[in-house]
């Protein structure tokens, strides 16, 4: 009796991706829902309130100064390599990498450019956007800090808000945001929280960053994510030309057979020559070709061509062979 073998979860996972070999219909797009924009908006609230809460010196920057001198990487410098290679998780080259190779397979598999455009947007609005608070505010870190109890801002620094948290949120948050299914989306929305917030809380082990720097470097990542849907008609706008420009691309190099007219030539029209033309009037039919009548016959059969007889011209003065008077000779 036949059986049929055993598919484990991985063979399935493979059975399922070979079932798709065009764009899944079922993946949405999220839109900018009421629910969305209030959570927008209340972000970046909380946004200006830490950013004005370090301008006016509160309580959360002594909080900053306490961690500080704390110094959580002497109270616990046993786990300090593996902080060492964990924060990596957070910058930007590595984590870029890793992501967009998983995208661009995803991309590949599906048929679409969505997934890797998506993750360039959220890229280029975190290089915006938190580049421009950094340099505008000009925080120092804690390593580099002047004055004891000082908000430290305006100095030159480019700490605040904390580039590694806010690259950890958008980077594996995006996973999340493009996920197919709501179950695969709660699941990489719990791992990205995760590990954007062991990023945060690394980088304050180290002493590289305020904790107010982490808080404010998970609220910048958090905007991006919430306001991608905005940017959605652009990504399928460009996806759109790319795939335009390749479809161009690939028919200007397929070789074009001798007597084929390309379908974007336009047409040609033929007119007639006039009948009155001189030219027209001169020209002659052509004499038709002479066949000889008759059946064909062989060689031996036909007449000859050359005259019976020799063929020397006759001269007056000679006289026969063999006559009578050729044997008189002198």
């Amino acid at each position: 009796m036949r059986t049929e073998p055993k598919l484990t979860r991985l063979d399935r996972v493979f059975a399922r991706l070979d079932r798709e070999p065009e764009r899944p219909a079922h993946i949405d797009v999220p839109k900018m829902s009421r629910h969305r924009i209030v959570l927008f908006a209340a972000t970046l609230a909380f946004y200006g309130a830490i950013v004005w809460a370090v301008i006016i010196t509160s309580w959360l920057v002594r909080l900053d100064w306490q961690v500080m001198f704390f110094r959580p990487y002497q109270q616990w410098s046993e786990i300090h390599w593996f902080v060492d290679y964990y924060v990596v998780l957070g910058q930007r080259g590595p984590t870029a990498v890793m992501v967009a190779a998983w995208l661009g397979w995803r991309s590949w598999r599906q048929h679409t450019l969505r997934p890797l455009l998506a993750l360039g947007v959220s890229l280029l609005l975190l290089n915006i956007t938190v580049g421009a608070a950094k340099y505008g505010m000009g925080r120092l870190g804690p390593h580099y800090a002047t004055v004891i109890g000082s908000n430290e801002m305006w100095r030159g620094g480019d700490i605040f808000p904390s580039g590694h948290t806010a690259n950890a949120v958008v980077t594996w948050g995006i996973l999340a945001y493009l996920a197919s299914s709501a179950r695969a989306q709660r699941w990489l929305s719990a791992v990205s929280a995760v590990t954007s917030l062991g990023v945060g809380m690394a980088t304050v082990y180290l002493g590289t960053h305020w904790l107010s720097d982490v808080l404010l470097g998970w609220v910048a990542g958090l905007l991006i994510l919430l306001g991608l849907p905005w940017f959605e008609p652009l990504i399928a706008r460009s996806e759109a030309k790319i795939f335009d420009l390749r479809d161009r691309w690939r028919a200007r190099r397929r070789p074009m057979a001798p007597d084929a007219v390309p379908a974007d030539a336009p047409p040609v029209v033929v007119t007639p020559l006039p009948a009155d033309r001189d030219d027209v009037a001169a020209r002659s039919p052509r004499a038709p070709a002479y066949l000889a009548p008759g059946p064909h016959t062989t060689r031996s059969e036909r007449t000859p061509i050359t005259p019976a007889g020799s063929r020397r011209p006759p001269h007056t003065e000679r006289h026969p062979r063999g006559s009578a008077s050729s044997s008189a000779r002198p």
